[in-house]
């Protein structure tokens, strides 16, 4: 019987953590990162960070106020709301559902990316127990160059 040699060891041990890890980091590679930028004590941007996390991406935080942000990122004040996220090249103001950032990142058209501006009731952010269950009809927005807009989806 052959004995394994330390090296032999060593790199079954290094293969086996290869192997064991891949499924993770895939895992992780599979969910798109959104970078959010909100006020500090902003309540609503955190419970729309919540809703995204929960519908499969991952987030990274700048809490020093979205102005800034969205002025780099070409949206237009008209559209603007209390925070903008930049995900797959596409600027994201305001309270968009996750489901229309995944029709966006799949259909990838030209645009500047998706808003809706103000803070509409019942979208998400906006229809935790403290709105009441209230709902404001709103539409999401999908943002041309030289500062058009069209109707990505309405809600209603």
């Amino acid at each position: 019987m052959k004995i394994p040699s330390q090296l032999q060891r060593r790199q079954f041990v290094a293969a086996f953590a290869a192997l064991t890890a891949a499924p993770l980091v895939m895992a992780k590679a599979d969910k798109p990162m959104v970078e959010v930028w909100k006020g500090p004590t902003c309540g609503c941007c955190k419970d729309w960070i919540a809703h995204l996390e929960a519908n499969g991406f991952r987030t990274r935080v700048v809490s020093e106020g979205n102005t800034d942000a969205r002025a780099k990122l070409g949206v237009d004040i008209k559209y603007g709301s209390c925070h903008t996220a930049l995900v797959g090249g596409y600027a994201i103001e305001g309270h968009v559902p996750a489901r229309e950032i995944k029709r966006l990142l799949k259909q990838r058209p030209k645009a500047i990316g998706l808003a809706v501006p103000a803070m509409p009731l019942g979208s998400p952010g906006m229809d935790g127990p403290e709105y009441g269950g209230q709902k404001t009809p709103y539409d999401v927005l999908l943002l041309a160059q030289g500062g058009s807009a069209s109707v990505f989806q309405s809600y209603r």
